[in-house]
């Protein structure tokens, strides 16, 4: 790879990291929200909604202007809503009238910030002239997982040094870090899959191939499959431990994270050796026995284990499905928003059908997983089926 394009490898991973940091952090500070500012629990539900939303639309509208404005140019906005949100959360709640439309307004501007670094990164990283683009993929997702965290682990340090009475000094602390990764994005060079040759598809091309919907099938089962598990994480860790809540939100998340971050560096660090087909099948099967471990194993130490071990079987899940798409269809920022946007639903699909179920069977938290394992397996057939069709003999002519 061109040495010069090691900064923008750099300065992409930072902006995972940024994202981990817009979505991670308001969370740690719902209860400190609710007691400083007498906000409901229903406008706090909504806060996480709202920035789901934005996120969500942002991924769609992106397929329209960031090949018309480059990837330097939107870069640079993303990190500036990003800096601007996370000011906007220390001031805002306290200089608007209702402090709960502080709290919106900071979290629709970071929100895009966060929705706009998704679009971007994967498709410079694509760019970039690396020798195995897969395992470049796969490293640059797990810095969201170290990302998230750093972002709980800090901040959960310094609520202890410091108190949470001064969680608006730790929030412009955390607001450096998009300003520094946006002057790098200023500095950087910054490559464009077009750069390479070839013309990517449109959207409605894309919309119009067999080929596509599959993949966009596959990321929203693999947003689902990551989510359905991590989402309930923590009550596995409360129930296994024997903890409360806060320990509980860390040991279970956290070795979610942990073991899916692990996952993606090593596929970063061993993919030139590594087939891409065969790990995303083992991860596949492995996924699913972590669901079946979880959901029929009535011991909670093990449905922790469990958890921990979906973790790692979803590493490679979406940084895989993004490098098969890319590698069959040739695609362009629209391709790679929309495969944005298809995940990001997986991420809501999959821990809604496990609640709803488990909301049905009186709160069964397990038979909810259960119902969530389609996802995985939904996903090997699609690992399975683009295998049969890359190994089919062409027609003859």
């Amino acid at each position: 790879m061109k040495p010069s394009y090691q900064k923008t490898m750099y300065a992409c991973f930072v902006a995972y990291i940024v994202q981990a940091v817009v979505n991670c952090f308001a969370p740690l500070l719902f209860v400190t929200f609710q007691n400083r500012y007498s906000i409901p629990l229903a406008q706090i539900t909504a806060l996480i909604t709202i920035n789901f939303a934005v996120q969500l639309a942002v991924d769609l509208l992106s397929t329209g202007f960031v090949d018309r404005i480059g990837y330097r140019a939107a870069a640079l906005l993303a990190h500036g809503c990003a800096a601007v949100g996370l000011v906007g959360l220390a001031f805002l709640p306290d200089l608007l009238p209702d402090p709960f439309w502080g709290l919106l307004a900071a979290v629709c501007i970071y929100a895009t910030g966060g929705g706009l670094i998704e679009v971007l990164v994967s498709p410079i990283i694509e760019a970039c002239p690396t020798d195995n683009k897969e395992a470049a993929m796969s490293l640059l997702h797990s810095f969201y997982c170290w990302g998230h965290m750093g972002v709980v682990l800090l901040s959960t340090a310094f609520f202890a040094l410091f108190g949470t009475g001064n969680w608006k000094l730790l929030t412009l602390a955390w607001a450096v870090l998009p300003i520094a990764n946006g002057i790098a994005f200023a500095r950087v060079p910054i490559p464009t899959l077009a750069a390479e040759g070839e013309r990517g598809p449109t959207l409605g091309q894309l919309l119009r191939r067999r080929l596509f919907w599959v993949f966009l099938v596959m990321m929203l089962c693999a947003g689902a499959s990551e989510q359905a598990v991590s989402q309930w994480a923590s009550t596995f860790a409360e129930q296994a431990l024997g903890v409360s809540k806060t320990v509980g939100d860390l040991a279970g998340p956290m070795a979610f994270a942990l073991l899916m971050g692990t996952s993606r560096l090593l596929y970063g660090k061993y993919g030139d050796r590594l087939d891409l087909d065969r790990f995303m099948k083992f991860s596949c099967l492995l996924c699913i026995a972590a669901y079946l471990c979880i959901a029929l194993v009535p011991v909670p130490a093990l449905g922790l284990v469990g958890c921990a071990v979906c973790g790692f079987s979803v590493g490679i899940m979406w940084p895989g499905t993004f490098s098969k798409a890319s590698a069959s269809l040739k695609g362009g920022t629209a391709m790679f928003a929309l495969l944005a946007l298809a995940g990001d639903l997986g991420c809501s699909a999959g821990p809604t059908l496990a609640g709803m179920v488990s909301s049905s069977l009186h709160d069964d938290l397990r038979a909810g997983i259960l119902a969530a394992i389609c996802f995985p397996v939904l996903l090997l057939v699609g690992v399975l089926a683009l295998k049969r069709r890359r190994q089919a003999p062409a027609p003859a002519k």
